[in-house]
């Protein structure tokens, strides 16, 4: 029986229900949803629809397989994850599972607020700066600092007020460390 996935017309939660579907090799359906066009991003694809599903929950995404009817991007991962012994044997393994879930779910959560943020700048950009930058210092040449990582880093420096107190005398580039430290544990 062919199954039908529910969702955006996006990546988004789904991805993972569809990767997991095809590795299974779970035969499925999508219904994809659009959003209309902007400034308002009209919903009533879904809206119109959602109340005539039979789901306790109508939200997306969804999963249907016969008269099984979820919501909940995780739930439904487990639900596919059971069927196909994939959430740990032993009572130890499946709590750990269950604990995993929910790291990379609060994960998920935080990157979501950061891509949906229109400033798209927080405190963790900062501390990113300053850990990167040390990385940056100790292997100059590090290739995981060159792309995107290092166009980060010329983003950052560039912001007006970073700038400005880099090329201060208030601006203490080192030592970075204790003088107890083997490594940048002196004023330069």
């Amino acid at each position: 029986m062919v199954v039908t996935l529910g969702y955006w017309d996006v990546r988004g939660l789904a991805h993972a229900i569809r990767l997991l579907l095809e590795h299974t090799e779970t035969p499925y359906e999508e219904r994809q949803y659009s959003l209309g066009p902007a400034p308002n991003f009209d919903p009533s694809d879904w809206t119109n629809e959602k109340e005539k599903l039979g789901l306790d929950f109508p939200n997306l995404p969804y999963l249907i397989d016969g008269s099984t009817k979820l919501t909940q991007s995780n739930a439904i991962l487990r639900y596919i994850a059971r069927k196909h012994n994939m959430c740990g044997e032993t009572e130890e393994e499946k709590l750990r599972v269950d604990m995993l879930e929910n790291q990379v779910m609060d994960l998920r959560l935080s990157f979501i607020r950061l891509c949906n943020n229109p400033d798209f700048l927080t405190f963790v950009d900062f501390v990113a700066y300053d850990v990167l930058d040390q990385q940056r210092m100790f292997v100059p040449d590090c290739p995981e600092l060159q792309g995107n990582l290092g166009q980060f880093l010329q983003r950052f420096e560039a912001l007006e007020k970073i700038g400005a107190y880099m090329r201060s005398g208030r601006f203490m580039k080192t030592p970075i460390f204790w003088r107890t430290a083997q490594w940048c544990n002196k004023k330069e």
